[in-house]
């Protein structure tokens, strides 16, 4: 009897060994390690470069950094030291006025949320996601056990089986870019549970599984609930359950699940969850069979550029090919298996055509269909398609071991499936042996930073948030510097990298930011960095006498009120005019198009310049021009005018450092030269400071498409060409 005991305790725990055997083969040890973050900061190749290749490849100096493993670390650390909110996924200061919430930085939910309670007792640096990638392995390994023991119960079938779902590149391949997507075991929990004959306990599996997909990723919560409609569906077909009983369960898994993507934060993105894509982001019909990397036999099919990655594995091909000559006999009963599930099979068949997407590809051969509008904004809710079809990975997957057991005796059976996993292991090491090597880093509690000089501690003592000028959610420069420096201080950012948000909330962000750098009214409590680009419109528009523009480690930035402060130093880096703006000479023409030098000197009142020029905006404008020469006294303007028959005119009065020094009229398009003298009062303050404010005011602005030029619809007035100084 304890014979047997230990016989059965062995088998029960060769899933979970076999689990743990792959994740120190593939993942290694070092992730496991709470407070070592290196693995989370180094380089790995984005899934948003779709033309993906690995390191065998010529295309491997194409990849870009991946960006994602540190914003999925960075949120968790910002949501666990802010306050608790309702809905509890909210994460304030990670985005400040952005909506955010934990699930938009792919931090899995379900890990912050249980950590989080804990998080006075944890250590500064604390990570979950090394722990998240060992239970991935282990519960992939526990779950497609589960699966391979609804073909075969011999153990020898069911760990060769298994180990085949372990070893799924597509899985694998996620391990560093998304580690939230790498649980595909759930999944295989649902297919699990589609495939199984009992109904015990089903609604409270769905439910566990249907939440927990919810608190992963939206995407796995999407192609588990495509799954449970089908079973649900399939109940209900075979008089398994009431009519009554499946629309009451149907309603109530429904408001579980809403209940859990409320709290996680999936509506707070508002339109933002539906983005465009669809189609760009698609499966092709050969990729299971591109190796793209992953085999040092099988060589890179051509295609065009596109993210899926759902290749087999050359254990898996040989396994299917065995597999197709026993098929072709029919005596593996196949058909009568998929014909007691057709509600399984349709739901995998609608995966798969959603994966494909209206753009069909295959290989280097693209076929577009029309898809409605309507439809089309639907479906960009799940742009990257090509994910929905792991669900149909996996099935292909079962059907060949399926077929292999089925169509053969028990030895040569075992003997094939021995021979695909040695294969398998052996040849996808060209692919994730380079994974292995990023997340096996020497271990670190933090991240190198470029932010070294001792201005920084002082502004965070100083400062309670920093902001980002103008707001990008998208890989803008600095984020990860910027986000970094935040959380250490325990400060709000607004420089941050989502993977959704409110775009209402994005642009009266980026409003606020470009009425703050045009005016000059800087918050008090917060500390600006600029792209560069910005640095001219903030030296034109600050208060000299209070805040700060300075040039930082690399960074420029606005420190409000900081001239105010005693204790404060740094103002031997702060910025003049003459270290912004290039002096303009006596006779230098200065061009305003977009390719023009003129473009830094434009203040306010501009729209974006062109090839020609540059169109004022709305009833005044303002250009900041420095110059370091003596004897200046007039400017001359090249101009167009906004005028037609139907407005014959356009009144301008301009003004020069405060002072009136000009009111004209116009009355033609183009070629208009207009000679502005200087007023004396203007010129002594060019002696002091070498800057010239020119200021315009046009009353007469006029909307193009109202006067019968072109359907043009902004509020124009002059067109500026080019100025010189006299």
């Amino acid at each position: 009897m304890r014979t047997a005991w230990n016989k059965d305790v062995a088998i029960a725990a060769m899933p979970f060994l076999l689990g743990m055997a792959a994740f120190f083969l593939i993942v290694g040890p070092r992730v496991l390690r709470p407070t070592n973050i290196a693995w989370l900061s180094s380089g790995y190749p984005s899934p948003h470069y779709f033309g993906w290749r690995s390191s065998r490849n010529p295309d491997f100096m194409a990849w870009v950094s991946s960006e994602d493993p540190a914003q999925h670390y960075l949120g968790w650390h910002f949501f666990r030291n802010s306050d608790w909110s309702f809905p509890i996924g909210l994460n304030p200061d990670y985005g400040l006025e952005l909506s955010n919430a934990i699930l938009f930085s792919d931090s899995i939910p379900l890990l912050a949320f249980l950590f989080k309670p804990f998080s006075s007792l944890l250590p500064e640096t604390f990570q979950y996601f090394g722990l998240w990638l060992f239970a991935c392995f282990v519960l992939q390994a526990w779950l497609a056990w589960k699966l391979v023991g609804l073909v075969s119960r011999h153990p020898a079938v069911r760990f060769l089986g298994t180990g085949l779902f372990v070893f799924a590149p597509p899985m694998i391949w996620r391990l560093q870019v998304h580690s939230s997507l790498a649980g595909h075991f759930l999944i295989l929990a649902a297919l699990y549970l589609s495939l199984r004959s009992s109904r015990r306990l089903r609604t409270a599996a769905w439910v566990l599984v249907l939440v927990v997909a919810a608190l992963v990723h939206p995407y796995l919560l999407a192609m588990v609930a495509v799954l449970w409609l089908a079973d649900s569906t399939r109940g209900w077909v075979r008089q398994e359950r009431p009519a009554r009983l499946t629309v009451m369960e149907l309603a109530g898994i429904s408001a579980i699940i809403g209940l859990a993507c409320w709290q996680s934060g999936y509506f707070t993105a508002g339109s933002g969850v539906s983005v465009s894509g669809y189609g760009q982001y698609r499966m092709n019909l050969l990729s299971i069979l591109d190796a793209n990397g992953w085999s040092y036999v099988l060589k890179d099919l051509p295609r065009t550029k596109y993210e899926g990655f759902h290749y087999l594995g050359l254990g898996i091909i040989i396994l299917a090919l065995c597999a197709l000559p026993v098929l072709i006999n029919g005596r593996v009963g196949l058909a009568a298996a998929i014909k007691q599930r057709v509600m399984l099979v349709g739901a995998l068949t609608g995966l798969s055509l959603f994966a494909l997407s209206h753009k069909l590809g295959i290989g280097s051969l693209e076929i577009g269909l029309p898809l409605p509008e309507p439809l089309l904004r639907t479906a960009n809710l799940l742009r990257t398609s090509d994910r929905m079809f792991w669900p149909v990975f996996y099935g292909l997957v079962l059907t060949i071991i399926f077929i292999t057991v089925r169509g053969n005796r028990s030895r040569t059976a075992i003997s094939l499936l021995a021979v695909a996993l040695t294969v398998q292991v052996i040849d996808t090491k060209a692919g994730w042996q380079g994974i292995r090597n990023q997340l096996m880093a020497e271990p670190a509690t933090e991240w190198y930073t470029p932010l070294k000089d001792p201005f920084w501690t002082q502004a965070a003592a100083r400062y309670r948030k920093v902001r980002w000028i103008p707001p990008m959610m998208s890989y803008s420069p600095h984020w990860r510097t910027l986000s970094v420096y935040a959380g250490r201080y325990g400060l709000g950012t607004d420089a941050v990298y989502l993977a959704r948000f409110n775009p209402s909330a994005y642009q009266r962000a980026r409003g606020n930011a470009s009425l703050t750098l045009n005016t000059g009214r800087y918050q008090a409590d917060s500390l600006y960095v600029l792209d560069p680009t910005q640095r001219q419109s903030a030296i034109l528009h600050l208060d000299p006498e209070t805040d700060l523009l300075a040039r930082i480690d690399g960074l420029y930035l606005v420190a409000p009120g900081w001239k105010r402060c005693r204790a404060c130093g740094h103002l031997d880096k702060e910025l003049k005019l003459a270290d912004v703006l290039p002096a303009i000479g006596i006779g230098e023409r200065i061009r305003f198009s977009k390719s023009g030098g003129g473009v830094a000197y434009l203040a306010t009142g501009w729209f974006e310049p062109e090839t020609w020029g540059t169109w004022s905006m709305g009833p005044a404008a303002k250009v900041v021009l420095r110059t370091s020469s003596d004897g200046i006294h007039s400017i001359l303007i090249e101009a167009n005018a906004l005028v037609s028959p139907a407005h014959p005119k356009q009144d301008i009065e301009i003004s020069v450092n405060g002072i009136p020094a000009a009111t004209l009229r116009l009355k033609a398009y183009a070629a208009n030269r207009i000679r502005v003298p200087i007023p004396a009062a203007a010129r002594d303050e060019l002696r002091k400071s070498g800057a010239l404010r020119l200021e315009f005011r046009f009353p007469d602005t006029v909307r193009p498409r109202d006067i019968g030029l072109n359907d043009d619809p902004r509020a124009l007035a002059l067109g500026l060409l080019a100025i010189t100084l006299i």
